[in-house]
């Protein structure tokens, strides 16, 4: 039987035959790399191969694109620190003291965007290494460092730390939304 006959008698999806100059067999690539993977065990592994470098690159993109996304983050946190040493630091208190100060304003990144502060994250993950922004996703790490650069703002405008938590909370939620539906829907597209 030909593989006309057989699309005929079977009604296949995915092949069309075409006759003529610049006719041939022509199948959807599944089937196609399905049949010469039956034809040819040499081909089979090299798809195989392929397939795996190609993933492997994609990784080391996502990897370096989210390396690139937490320096960012890191970048605007000096925007945040410097909000907070000129406006929230009085100058009689000690280092540990100042240290509190920063942890606190950290922690109302953390809990705006994470919904926990970096000691509850520590305490429920003990065995992991960094802390709960080394664990973000890309799309965190952005809304994170927007949340930086906000909070920067509000500092300076002597917003009260419980309206900015407020503010920066709403504003991660929104802007979290955003970048999941869109990082969905890119998924969806072939």
């Amino acid at each position: 039987m030909s593989v006309g006959q057989w699309i005929e008698r079977t009604n296949a999806q995915g092949m069309t035959v075409k006759s003529g100059k610049y006719g041939g067999t022509f199948a959807h690539r599944d089937i196609a790399f399905h049949f010469a993977m039956w034809l040819s065990p040499e081909f089979q592994i090299y798809l195989v191969n392929e397939f795996q470098r190609l993933k492997n690159e994609e990784a080391d993109r996502l990897k370096l694109e989210w390396n690139f996304q937490r320096h960012l983050a890191k970048v605007n946190y000096l925007i945040h620190t410097d909000a907070i040493k000129e406006n929230l630091i009085p100058a009689t208190i000690d280092k540990r003291q100042s240290a509190m100060i920063y942890a606190n304003e950290a922690d109302v990144l953390n809990v705006a965007l994470f919904g926990k502060t970096a000691k509850q994250w520590r305490d429920e993950k003990p065995n992991e290494k960094g802390n709960v922004r080394d664990t973000a996703t890309i799309e965190q790490l952005v809304v994170l460092s927007n949340m930086e650069s906000t909070n920067a703002l509000l500092i300076h405008q002597e917003i009260p730390q419980n309206e900015r938590l407020l503010h920066l909370n709403k504003m991660a939620i929104t802007q979290m939304k955003s970048l999941i539906n869109r990082s969905a829907s890119n998924q969806i597209k072939p």
